[in-house]
């Protein structure tokens, strides 16, 4: 079984950001085209979101907090803070989006696809128990992670972030738990300031937090160097049961919001070394979640790659 599902809707251009904001409808339509153009849209196995998710929401997020958002857009588009806008249906449209990989994940563990893509917005990973942040909503991967755990009853769960930016939310979340593994490489120093190498957990969860920040002009060579010797190892010392991906393509070199040099080539080997992971740990379970990525052409281009590659790459066991 060599499917890859795809977890796409369109209501997802509903929440309405404005015109310039980096985080915008035309993201996922350039992507949509991307996947059209190039043929795998007809490959890909479409997942229907159709959770009731409020229940799984409040395994993250605090429910005063879903509250405040519910009312926030109401009469119009409000800012949250400096960067992360809301409007009328953008509560609704987080639901969903947290709606969609949850089924991914239902599908990957019925065996109805090896792995997916989720083409979901808004992001997630910065989003905080009691806080919008980063155009970050719902922590839609920290919820994904709480959900395998309670819904499937697997033990260990692995987050990669790749995204340019640490994922700040996800990392609190889990920064106590010793049974998900979080995995972040980012610019560094950059938004949001966290991310540092000395923060490894606490308690409980000390060691099961690995932070590799880089350094501005960093790219493929050296990001193909942390996944094969820094991420494969400790990943596979884990022995996760399922594996979820913060996937931001905002590292790209053509990207208004890094200072990284990544190429499609970039994301395409990341993509490759965490499948070969997954064959070896957990029969090649993988839900990988869009995070940021801001260049349009850059974005679709990236996603294209990291796509095929779910759904053409034939993992490698270790000898």
């Amino acid at each position: 079984m060599h499917k890859t599902g795809l977890v796409y809707h369109p209501d997802f251009l509903k929440h309405v950001t404005g015109k310039e904001h980096p985080e915008n409808p035309q993201r996922l339509k350039a992507i949509v085209s991307s996947l059209e153009k190039s043929g795998l849209w007809s490959k890909l196995q479409k997942i229907e979101a159709k959770h009731s998710t409020l229940e799984w929401i409040e395994r993250v997020h605090s429910k005063h907090y879903l509250q405040q958002l519910q009312g926030a857009g109401k009469k119009g588009a409000v800012l949250l803070d400096s960067d992360t806008m809301v409007g009328p249906n953008s509560f609704e449209v987080a639901v969903l989006a947290v709606s969609g990989v949850l089924a991914a994940c239902d599908a990957v563990m019925a065996g109805k696809v090896r792995n997916a893509f989720c083409a979901v917005r808004p992001p997630g990973h910065h989003a905080e128990k009691e806080r919008a942040m980063g155009f970050c909503l719902f922590n839609n991967v920290a919820i994904a992670a709480r959900y395998l755990q309670e819904e499937h009853r697997l033990k260990r769960i692995l987050i990669v972030d790749w995204d340019v930016h640490h994922g700040n939310g996800t990392q609190h979340c889990f920064y106590e738990d010793d049974l998900v593994y979080y995995f972040s490489i980012h610019q560094y120093p950059h938004y949001p300031g966290t991310g540092r190498e000395e923060e490894e957990g606490e308690g409980p969860g000390k060691g099961y937090t690995l932070n590799v920040p880089m350094c501005a002009g960093s790219g493929d060579l050296e990001y193909q160097e942390v996944f094969e010797t820094i991420f494969y190892p400790e990943a596979e010392r884990f022995k996760p049961d399922f594996v979820l991906i913060s996937a931001g393509f905002d590292g790209h070199k053509d990207d208004p919001l890094s200072d990284l040099r990544l190429t499609e080539k970039g994301f395409q080997k990341m993509t490759e070394v965490v499948m070969d992971l997954t064959q070896e740990c957990c029969q090649g379970r993988i839900v990988s979640v869009l995070e940021g990525g801001y260049d349009l052409t850059s974005l679709s281009a990236s996603v294209k790659t990291h796509v095929k590659t779910l759904l053409e790459h034939e993992p490698k066991k270790k000898s």
